[in-house]
């Protein structure tokens, strides 16, 4: 069978041969056995349903053995045997343009340059997955091949519950993910209700199709890198030759040496994988591997001493780095960290005095010394950090809750109210009162044609448009724009894409519907040769209730709420939006945060351009009201030049309080 017929077939009608897991690529770890022998059955129940009864005797035996073998029913056997990739979208199946393109992000996501654990459906972060099992993949794409205009797919945590009536002005998919009671939010419910086949923690951009490699969170580092060494240096100081210190090689955090090097300093990057470091070597993203500290520590007093700009992967633990720059006084400007600690026990940090195939075993034979040993390492982890930060380092919270599971683990990272961290988010340092109370955040897109050609003139595109609105942009946002220009014209040289053609840059709301607008007006002229998806993380404005990171600068004791999120994806989907998702997880971790996403597709039609306006002025300015009511200074003065300049806007604003009143009556 060609491609689109296996497309078009979802679960074959004969029972395929079985598969192994294929050795030598990156797979998730055995996740813990946590289910009773009755859950165990339902398990199976569960992941038997998408299968013929006369299949059953067979299949049945085969994933209890995934369940006991690796802790998830993944169903390799139904893995397809054609390649997944981003095809050109003329290659999909589909009865619409916008129908293909979700196609195309769906395996641009598990294509196995993109995906960290592709036959596991795993794109990043440990956990962050597109579905749960094979058969989900199968019935999804069947479903998106056979889909008309005036119909909606509904996707429960990566299963497809359906096809239903809708029209040509309502999103063709509805996504959820991890959309659990409140109670039963805590880790082990995540581990429970997953291995049941139930749910599944969809990340950030992940389960919502909308993942473009490590490119988008390269620029957000960028952004938090520069600005970082602009708080820190003194005004004309240069990065060159100062020294960056994090860890984390994997779908995200893969992107640090990359920024580091385009913020042009000394990155160094503790990987514990060596498979995800050699990727990132092979693929460019880090200039140089070393395994051996001694060799690690003279490689970086040598790179300071000449001022370079390069980054180096240490194959090794973090901790081991932290504890021995400070014993040779080796001294460290900016500090973060950026593994996967929403995810602390099932492989998203690793503790210190254990290899890695150690570690991985202890997780899951004996989870609760495993638990023990990383909350350890933790506190020595911490420790290392506040005695460098004593020197002078410069150390902020890259959103990935460090700070906040070492401080669970008793580390001594809490600030003299016993409340607050006494290390910033990035957020409340940066990216807050930087970007995101402007309207700044990560808007992205995908040249559905495959061809570098289109994306090379989306980029000359956006460039035109955002130097154009430079020319009148207020004093507050002129450093924003003028690193976003930069960043657009230095994008090819700089070798971003992994797997699809996809771009991304940080624009304001006038921004983002101005070059959506350029684009949509390339495609009908056939500048551009086919559709374009947009979309963000959903790291960004209005997209996401995080109070440890997105929304870790709003102080007006709302932080803990996530009326904006679930707002925003309601109110961009009924706006124009080719599809939506709304998770519960992403970045920080399971029961930590809601963020909502979305994919609208540009066709080059009057009803493209009509959607584009409408849904991007929202989804950006929701989240602008939002921080403005919330007192953020840089929010009241974007909404209020936007209610300048959109007369239908009408925002409650806050009336400021003097603080001599309150002092007077506290």
């Amino acid at each position: 069978m060609n491609f689109q017929d296996q497309i078009r077939q979802g679960i074959p009608s004969i029972l395929p041969a079985k598969k192994e897991r294929t050795p030598g690529i990156s797979h998730a770890p055995k996740r813990k056995d946590i289910l009773s022998s009755e859950e165990k059955k339902l398990a199976l129940v569960n992941a038997l349903r998408y299968f013929p009864k006369d299949w059953h005797e067979e299949l049945a035996g085969e994933f209890l053995a995934e369940l006991k073998e690796y802790g998830r029913i993944y169903m390799y056997r139904f893995i397809p045997g054609y390649k997944i990739f981003a095809r050109p979208i003329d290659e999909y199946p589909a009865n619409s343009k916008q129908v293909a393109a979700i196609m195309l992000m769906i395996q641009n996501n598990l294509d196995p340059a993109v995906a960290q654990h592709p036959e596991e459906l795993i794109t990043y972060g440990g956990n962050g997955a597109v579905f749960q099992n094979w058969a989900q993949y199968l019935l999804t794409m069947k479903y998106l091949s056979e889909m008309t205009e005036e119909q909606t797919l509904h996707m429960y945590s990566g299963h497809p519950m359906g096809l239903f009536p809708s029209s040509p002005e309502a999103p063709r998919v509805i996504v959820t993910n991890g959309m659990m009671i409140p109670n039963y939010s805590k880790q082990d419910d995540w581990e429970k209700f997953n291995a049941l086949g139930v749910t599944q923690y969809g990340q950030m951009t992940a389960g919502s199709y909308m993942y473009i490699g490590p490119q988008g969170i390269v620029h957000g580092t960028t952004i938090t890198v520069m600005n970082a060494f602009r708080k820190k240096l003194e005004k004309g100081d240069s990065s060159k030759g100062k020294i960056f210190l994090t860890a984390g090689l994997g779908g995200m955090s893969g992107a640090q040496p990359k920024a580091g090097n385009i913020a042009g300093c000394i990155t160094v990057c503790a990987e514990v994988n060596p498979a995800a470091a050699i990727k990132r070597h092979e693929q460019g993203w880090v200039d140089e591997l070393i395994q051996d500290i001694d060799k690690l520590v003279e490689r970086v007093f040598e790179a300071k001493f000449n001022e370079e700009v390069v980054s180096i992967a240490f194959l090794g633990n973090i901790v081991e780095v932290w504890e021995r720059f400070d014993k040779e006084n080796l001294f460290v400007e900016l500090g973060s960290d950026q593994t996967s600690l929403h995810n602390p026990w099932a492989g998203g940090y690793y503790p210190i005095g254990l290899s890695f195939e150690v570690a991985n075993q202890l997780m899951a034979t004996n989870p609760d010394e495993f638990r023990e040993k990383v909350q350890e390492s933790l506190c020595r982890h911490a420790a290392a950090i506040n005695r460098h930060v004593a020197k002078g380092t410069y150390f902020f919270d890259y959103g990935n809750a460090f700070l906040l599971e070492a401080s669970r683990a008793g580390a001594e990272v809490m600030a003299e109210n016993g409340i607050d961290f006494r290390y910033p988010s990035y957020v409340q340092d940066i990216l807050g009162p930087m970007c995101f109370d402007y309207g700044f955040g990560p808007f992205r897109w995908v040249c559905t044609s495959g061809d570098p050609e289109d994306l090379r003139k989306s980029d000359r595109i956006a460039a035109n448009v955002l130097e154009e609105i430079q020319k009148t942009a207020p004093e507050s946002i002129s450093q924003q724009m003028q690193d976003n220009i930069t960043w657009i014209r230095e994008a090819e040289k700089n070798k971003l894409v992994v797997g699809s053609q996809a771009r991304i840059l940080y624009a304001d709301a006038e921004g983002r519907a101005k070059i959506a607008a350029a684009f949509n007006h390339a495609i009908s002229t056939g500048e551009i040769s086919a559709p374009i998806v947009l979309g963000r993380d959903h790291h960004d404005v209005s997209g996401t209730d995080s109070p440890y990171r997105e929304t870790s600068n709003i102080y007006d004791g709302s932080r803990f709420t996530a009326d904006m999120a679930i707002h925003n994806v309601i109110g961009d989907s009924f706006r124009g939006a080719t599809w939506v998702s709304i998770h519960n997880g992403g970045g920080v971790g399971w029961g930590e945060v809601i963020n909502g996403g979305f994919g609208l597709v540009l066709d080059g039609s009057n009803e493209a351009e009509r959607r584009l306006k409408s849904m991007l002025f929202y989804d950006v300015n929701n989240g602008i009201a939002r921080r403005a009511w919330a007192r953020n200074s840089g929010s009241l003065e974007a909404i209020q030049r936007e209610m300048e300049r959109s007369p239908g806007l009408k925002v409650t604003l806050p009336n400021l309080v003097d603080k001599d009143i309150l002092n007077g009556v506290l």
